[in-house]
Order: structure tokens, then sequence, then C-alpha cells
């Protein structure tokens, strides 16, 4: 397995942040401000506010600076990174560059 993921739940500093972040949800499409789709690793609520659409953040692996708590795994994760890897793969649009 080559790219390890972090688990729904996982709490981390973004690079020259000052909040926490919990991941909520992996490999997102969305539209950027130009209107294209674009994917990301990772999208984030505010820790401990919780979720407000208005406010999640996209962000990719390259842009943690620090895990603070790693999420639950078992052995359904093993197989959603393989299933996430493939997918990733076989893409047609651009990661976004956060």
């Amino acid at each position: 397995m080559s790219k390890k993921l972090l688990p729904l739940g996982s709490i981390v500093y973004l690079e020259e942040g000052t909040a926490k972040l919990m991941v909520v949800g992996r490999g997102t499409v969305f539209e950027d401000d130009n209107g294209h789709d674009v994917y990301t690793d990772y999208v984030g609520v505010g820790y401990p506010e919780g979720i407000d659409p208005e406010n999640a953040i996209y962000f990719n692996d390259e842009n943690i600076d620090r895990v603070v708590f790693r999420g639950y795994e078992d052995d359904e994760e093993d197989r959603y990174i393989e299933v996430y890897e493939k997918w990733e793969a076989d893409l047609e649009i651009p990661k976004y560059k956060a």
C-alpha cells in the first residue's frame, strides 16, 4: 500500500494553522473558485465546533503540519485505501492545490 490516508475523525493542524481540524471526508470532489472540478485528499471541519457546511476546509496530505489524534481504524480501512488508490489513479480531474 503506497498511500496511507488518515482515518475519519483524525485531528490535525495544517501548515501555518492555528486551529485544529477534524477529518470528516476523504476523496472529496468539488468545484473550485474557477468552476472546475477538482479533488482533495480530505475535507475537514473546525474542532471542537464541528460541521458547518459554509466553513468546510479542503486540504491534501501535504498540507498537514501535525497530527494531534489519529481516528479509528479497522480492517475496512485497509480495503478503503486500496479502493481509494485505484479511484485516484483512474481519476481524470486534477488535485486541488490548497
